[in-house]
């Protein structure tokens, strides 16, 4: 795995992922930013959120669980001096399917925070990961408009 980070201008970056895909980073104006893109350390909650939605639906469909939407939130506490590490990361996960079993859910959470979402378990060593979850059943969800 692989990334490139370059400097754009002022605090800004473009970082560039092995797999060609870019985001733009930047910080806030007393930093030295212009607040243009995201923070590199919102990032980490967004990939810790993403890996572990990603685990989540895949093992509840290899459980043959009909996952139709998944929501993690993410809210996390720092440090007060340098290095601001998270201190506590909690993730409130929103799962909608048909029919789904709780027990699964809890599950299928469980496996990925112990033993496959990477970004849960570095994270873990460092910060008290906490979460807590709502199952939803589709037919209960509003239907999305535009």
């Amino acid at each position: 795995m692989k990334a490139r980070i370059k400097l754009v201008d002022e605090m800004m970056f473009v970082g560039e992922s092995g797999s060609g895909h870019a985001i733009v980073m930047d910080g806030a104006p007393e930093y030295g930013g212009r607040n243009l893109g995201i923070r590199p350390m919102e990032m980490l909650l967004i990939g810790l959120g993403g890996c572990t939605a990603f685990d989540v639906v895949q093992i509840l469909r290899k459980g043959r669980e009909h996952v139709s939407d998944c929501r993690v939130d993410v809210t996390a506490e720092r440090a007060e001096t340098d290095p601001k590490v998270f201190t506590k990361i909690h993730l409130e996960y929103r799962v909608v399917g048909k029919d789904l079993a709780p027990a699964k859910v809890e599950r299928a959470i469980q496996l990925s925070k112990e033993k496959y979402c990477s970004a849960s378990i570095m994270l873990g060593a460092v910060a008290e990961i906490t979460h807590n979850w709502t199952a939803l059943d589709e037919a209960a969800e509003p239907e999305a408009t535009s």
